[in-house]
């Protein structure tokens, strides 16, 4: 069922970044913050969409691959791959159009798109010897995004970034043939389908989730830099539900801020503890104190097989005081459909303590290198000036990797840089074809107490056939 979930999601979505670069463009140039008329609109789409239908295809290919291989070797799956792959003659219709005025540095528009279209989508699934073939039949999609250009720059197309949330849950209807069998017809099944659909594509993008999507290299702009830390300590939480067959649960606590790819923090797991306590601290980096949210989920533990979600809550980090702790007892949801009536079971609360700390930005250069590494430092308890301990508390270490000129080794064509500091290890992408890479990444080292007498370890590595061999290696010595 996430399988179909998640296919599902990514031709949905696969749709409307296309249509989202397009109408933020135009509306960019063009237009006032209004509800606007989009029959010219429509009119355009219409003319593109034999060229818009390859290029989505084209999209939801290349997306699908890994999560297609992931699959392969499961329960004697040997191959999954699409037989047909078309979303047909009829275009998406825009049937409302609203541009949001705010007071940040970003342009927010909320389109309202139906589809009801005549696509021909064919997955062929081979297990063992059989071919199973799944066919996506009369989809019909009602899905009402917000799109947030931001933030606006002066370089074409005007802005870095697209996100892009739901406002609610989207309505999707479809039929569903499985080896020319309509599976949609069996008793139950029809229901049980869409409402796993709509559940699982609000899990990854209701708000406050969202689907990020770079336009601008970093490099080129300036955007997204650290501005401070939130200090996080996730207290306890109260009267979870019960999970396991023996009527108790195994909790543990998943944090991340909202815009953000790293890897979730995650607390310890208390064994059989419905009303566990942590009391376990955490630093999350903040890029836009403004618009990031930092989301909590609460699952249950389980040995064999997928945790269970106990229930999740969120906090807009413009709540927060500068240098003030603030304790939240929140009530924990199914999900972030608050108004969703089916939605009535007591899920318990999480009690949490959060400090948003600024940075106090400082550059030191570093003789022998020539570039300038730049440390920046939490402004939460931090002593005064004329204390040895000046340096001491939170901070982060920015490396910014440019390049390399010159790699050695005919072989060595995909080359990608590794950097290590105090056991953390950061990978830059790989640069095909090449000797002299240019990768134009910043990386960032959370730190515990200043870097005076530590190491920064680089290594230019490459892969051919899939093997990974060594370039290059270079040290650096991170000092006063």
């Amino acid at each position: 069922m996430a399988f179909l979930s998640t296919l599902t999601g990514i031709i949905g979505f696969g749709m409307g970044v296309p249509f989202g670069l397009l109408l933020g463009f135009y509306f960019f140039i063009y237009s006032k913050p209004k509800i606007v008329q989009v029959d010219w609109l429509n009119k355009i789409i219409a003319d593109m969409w034999p060229y818009l239908n390859k290029a989505i295809c084209a999209s939801i290919r290349s997306m699908t691959e890994p999560m297609f291989a992931e699959y392969v070797g499961m329960f004697q799956i040997k191959t999954i791959a699409f037989e047909n792959l078309s979303l047909g003659t009829i275009p998406p219709d825009i049937y409302g159009f609203k541009i949001c005025e705010t007071n940040e540095n970003e342009l927010v528009l909320e389109p309202a798109v139906r589809w009801a279209g005549n696509p021909n989508i064919v997955l062929v699934v081979k297990v063992l010897t059989f071919r199973i073939t799944i066919q996506v039949v009369d989809m019909q999609i009602l899905v009402a995004p917000r799109v947030t250009l931001k933030p606006l720059v002066p370089t074409i197309p005007c802005f870095a970034n697209v996100s892009v949330s739901l406002l609610k849950r989207p309505e999707i209807d479809f039929g569903l043939n499985v080896l020319g069998g309509d599976l949609m017809s069996i008793p139950g099944v029809y229901h049980i389908i869409q409402r796993t659909i709509k559940m699982q594509i609000a899990s990854l993008y209701l708000w406050p989730q969202s689907l990020e999507i770079p336009i601008l290299d970093p490099s080129t702009v300036a955007i997204n830099k650290p501005v401070g830390i939130l200090h996080v300590k996730v207290v306890r939480a109260h009267k979870l539900l019960k999970m396991d067959f023996l009527g108790t649960s195994d909790p543990y606590v998943k944090l991340n801020l909202t815009g953000e790819s790293l890897p979730a923090k995650k607390t310890s797991i208390k064994k059989r503890n419905l009303n566990p306590v942590w009391n376990e601290k955490f630093k999350l980096v903040v890029k836009d104190p403004e618009s990031q949210v930092l989301q909590l989920e609460v699952f249950d533990w389980d040995k064999v097989g997928t945790h269970d979600r106990l229930g999740m809550q969120f906090v807009p980090l413009k709540l927060l005081t500068a240098n003030e702790t603030k304790e939240f007892k929140l009530d924990l949801l199914k999900h972030t459909f608050i108004a969703d009536p089916y939605d009535k079971k007591p899920r318990g609360n999480i009690v949490i303590e959060l400090t948003y700390a600024p940075f106090r930005e400082e550059s030191i250069k570093v003789d022998g290198i020539g570039d300038v590494l730049s440390r920046k430092e939490s402004s939460l308890d931090r002593p005064s000036e004329n204390s040895s301990e000046v340096l001491s508390g939170a901070g982060l270490l920015s490396v910014t990797v440019q390049g390399a000129e010159d790699v050695e080794g005919l072989r060595h064509n995909n080359p990608y840089a590794v950097i290590r500091f105090r056991g953390d290890k950061k990978k830059t992408k790989k640069i095909k074809k090449t000797r002299h890479p240019l990768w134009n990444e910043e990386f960032q080292f959370m730190l515990e107490e200043p870097p005076l007498n530590d190491t920064i370890r680089i290594q230019v590595m490459s892969r051919r056939k899939g093997m990974p061999g060594e370039t290059g290696y270079q040290s650096h010595r991170r000092g006063p």
